[in-house]
C-alpha cells in the first residue's frame, strides 16, 4: 500500500516546537517530583519526531539498542519492517537526551541492562508498552499542546522524514536510510509533496 500525503500531514516547525515545549517542561515537572509517566512520554515523542521511527520499532527498543557512548549518536532498530535491521544516526539534543533519561531511570530503580526495555507500560513493571498506548500518548501531549485533532503519533515520522529531506539538501537516499523504506518509491511521496521545482515555480509566477 502506498503512501498517500499531502502537507497537512505534516506538523510545522511551530507546531513541533510547541509540542516539545510541552513535553519538556511536563517532564521537568515530572523529575522534580518523581513521576515515571510524563518523563517516559517526552523521551518516546522525541525519538518519534528525532528519529522517526515507527511506534513497533519505538516499543521494541531496548537499552543496548543506543549507541550513544564515546561519541557514539545511533539508535539500532533490530527488527524494523520485515524483519530488517538498519542504523539510524541521531542528533546530539536527541542522544542527550537519552543518556540523561537512561540515568534516571537507574537513579529510580529501573532496571538498564542492555537486554532491558526502555520504555515500560504505565504499570512501571517490565512490561512492554503497546502500540495503542503509545497512540493515546500522542493524543493526549497534542490536545495539551493544542494541535489539530488531525495528527497522529504516526505525524511524527512523516514530518521528521520532510524536515530531513529538507534539511540534507533533498537527499532522498538518506532519508529512505534513516526511515528503512525497502523501496525508493515509498521515500520519493515525500519528494513529490515538497517538490522544491514547485516551490520555486509558484514563488515565480508573475505578480
Amino acid at each position: 500500500m502506498s503512501l498517500e500525503l499531502t502537507q497537512e500531514d505534516f506538523l510545522t516547525e511551530r507546531q513541533v516546537k510547541r509540542l516539545k515545549d510541552t513535553l519538556r517542561r511536563a517532564a521537568r515537572e515530572g523529575r522534580r517530583n518523581g513521576k515515571y509517566i510524563p518523563v517516559r512520554d517526552w523521551c518516546i515523542l522525541h525519538i518519534a519526531l528525532d528519529a522517526g521511527l515507527r511506534v513497533s520499532e519505538i516499543c521494541d527498543l531496548k537499552i543496548g539498542d543506543l549507541l550513544i557512548d564515546q561519541g557514539g549518536s545511533s539508535i539500532i532498530v533490530r527488527s524494523g519492517k520485515g524483519d530488517k535491521k538498519r542504523g539510524v544516526s541521531i542528533g546530539k539534543n536527541l542522544k542527550d537526551h537519552l543518556k540523561r533519561y537512561i540515568e534516571w531511570k537507574e537513579d529510580h530503580d529501573q532496571p538498564t541492562g542492555d537486554d532491558d526495555l526502555l520504555f515500560l507500560s504505565p504499570s512501571g513493571k517490565s512490561d512492554k508498552l503497546s502500540r495503542q498506548a503509545v497512540y493515546h500518548i500522542f493524543k493526549r501531549w497534542a490536545k495539551r499542546a493544542d494541535l489539530p485533532e488531525r495528527f497522529s503519533i504516526h505525524s511524527c515520522r512523516h514530518t521528521y522524514a520532510s524536515m530531513l529531506y529538507k534539511s540534507s539538501d533533498y537527499n532522498l537516499r538518506l532519508v529512505q536510510s534513516q526511515l528503512g523504506h525497502s523501496s525508493i518509491q515509498t521515500t520519493q511521496v515525500y519528494a513529490d509533496v515538497l517538490n522544491k521545482d514547485a516551490e520555486k515555480a509558484v514563488n515565480d509566477l508573475p505578480q
